[in-house]
C-alpha cells in the first residue's frame, strides 16, 4: 500500500506516493533525479550517501522515506547557487584538491555543512573523529580535513562577527 507524502527537499516542496518500506536514497536518486547522493554500502557504513535531514547529518540509506515527511531534505544539489555556482564549502573542497574520484564527496561535503552550521571551531582531530563515518579511498583524507579545517575556520570568524546570514551557510 502507498504512503502520501509531502516533504521539502533542497528548497522546494515535494508530494509522492512511496512504499512505506522506500528508503530516501531510493526516493532521491531514482525518483527525483539528485545523483549526488551515492549508493554505496547500503548499510549505513561508508557515508557516501549522506544528506542532511532537517540540518543532520543521516545516511539515506538506512533512513526510510516516510521518516522524512514533513522535514527538509538537502543534497549537495542544494548547496548550488542560483546560477549553478559552487557553494563556499564546495569551493573549499575543490581548493584544497579534497575531490578525486568524488564517489565519497557528496556525503563529506554534507557532513561538513552539519558541521560548519554549529558555527564553533573544531581541531583537526575532532574533525578526523566527526567524519569517521565515511570512507575514501583515493584521497587519504588530509586534504578533507584542510578544506573541512579552512571552512569552518571561516565559518566560526563568521560567528565571532555576527554575521550568521555569510555565504558560507546553505540557503
Amino acid at each position: 500500500m502507498l504512503e502520501l507524502i509531502q516533504m521539502e527537499v533542497n528548497g522546494k516542496p515535494v508530494e509522492l506516493a512511496i512504499d512505506p518500506r522506500e528508503s530516501l536514497l531510493d526516493t532521491l536518486r531514482n525518483r527525483l533525479g539528485l545523483t549526488s547522493v551515492k549508493r554505496g554500502c547500503e548499510v549505513g557504513e561508508c557515508g557516501a550517501c549522506t544528506v542532511l535531514v532537517d540540518g543532520h547529518a543521516v545516511d539515506s540509506c538506512i533512513y526510510l522515506t516516510v521518516w522524512a515527511a514533513g522535514k527538509r531534505i538537502l543534497t549537495t544539489e542544494g548547496l548550488l547557487g542560483p546560477n549553478g555556482e559552487l557553494s563556499p564549502i564546495q569551493q573549499a573542497f575543490v581548493e584544497e584538491a579534497a575531490v578525486q574520484c568524488g564517489f565519497c564527496t557528496p556525503g563529506l561535503i554534507m557532513t561538513a555543512v552539519e558541521i560548519v552550521g554549529t558555527g564553533r571551531r573544531y581541531t583537526r582531530q575532532e574533525l578526523r573523529k566527526l567524519i569517521s563515518g565515511h570512507l575514501c579511498r583515493c584521497t587519504g583524507y588530509q586534504n578533507i580535513l584542510n578544506a573541512m579545517e579552512r571552512i569552518v575556520e571561516e565559518a566560526y570568524r563568521a560567528v565571532q562577527n555576527g554575521d550568521v546570514h555569510c555565504e558560507i551557510f546553505p540557503k
